[in-house]
């Protein structure tokens, strides 16, 4: 069952979309940066919440405050921390006591800053944070991260400059390279959820 929702943080509203599965798993969805059009709606940000919820999650994606119908503006990643962990919150009041981070670019980056200082989460999933965009030397450590995934052409998240991050954490998740594949999986959304849906397989 998919439902819109209102989550607060604080005085701000969260526009958001819950999509049901009646286990206690659940998989929060953050999108790219909202200055550059971002938002839960995004295709990259809808494929994973597609993979996520054929596996058995249910899904909550929604929009960081300032982003079409959330309250509030940009507070340049400050804010949009705390709006993560508010929707954190609410699914725990909801009874899912399984919570899982998965991003998109900026939210990527959101979520890993959420992680690095130490909010328990079941699992963390990268997708294509934006390491040649935005500085990720504020974050020392990446607890929980199971997968991070970029494309072969990806600027914004160049395969190497991503991998030099993934040593300097000193993790080993799944690293998957998606082929011919830009920032944005034009053309590439398929191959994406392949991806996604061969590492959810085991979860």
């Amino acid at each position: 069952m998919k439902s819109h929702v209102t989550i607060h943080c604080k005085n701000i509203q969260l526009e958001s979309i819950l999509q049901e599965k009646d286990n206690q798993r659940a998989v929060i969805i953050c999108h790219p940066h909202p200055l550059y059009g971002g938002n839960m709606d995004n295709p990259v940000v809808m494929t994973i919440a597609e993979s996520f919820f054929e596996k058995g999650f249910t899904t909550l994606r929604f929009n960081f405050r300032g982003t079409c119908n959330s309250t509030g503006m940009f507070d340049d990643g400050n804010g949009e921390q705390e709006d993560v962990k508010a929707v954190m919150s609410w699914l725990n009041e909801q009874g899912y006591k399984k919570i899982s981070l998965a991003g998109y670019s900026f939210g990527a980056r959101m979520n890993a800053l959420v992680v690095s200082k130490g909010c328990e989460i079941e699992d963390h999933v990268m997708v294509s944070p934006p390491v040649g965009f935005m500085s990720f030397d504020d974050i020392e450590k990446m607890p929980s991260t199971g997968l991070i995934v970029t494309g072969s052409n990806d600027e914004i998240a160049p395969s190497d400059l991503v991998q030099d991050h993934i040593h300097r954490w000193r993790i080993a998740p799944s690293y998957q390279i998606v082929e011919d594949c830009d920032h944005f999986y034009s053309g590439c959304l398929g191959k994406l959820k392949i991806v996604l849906t061969d590492y959810l397989f085991e979860k």
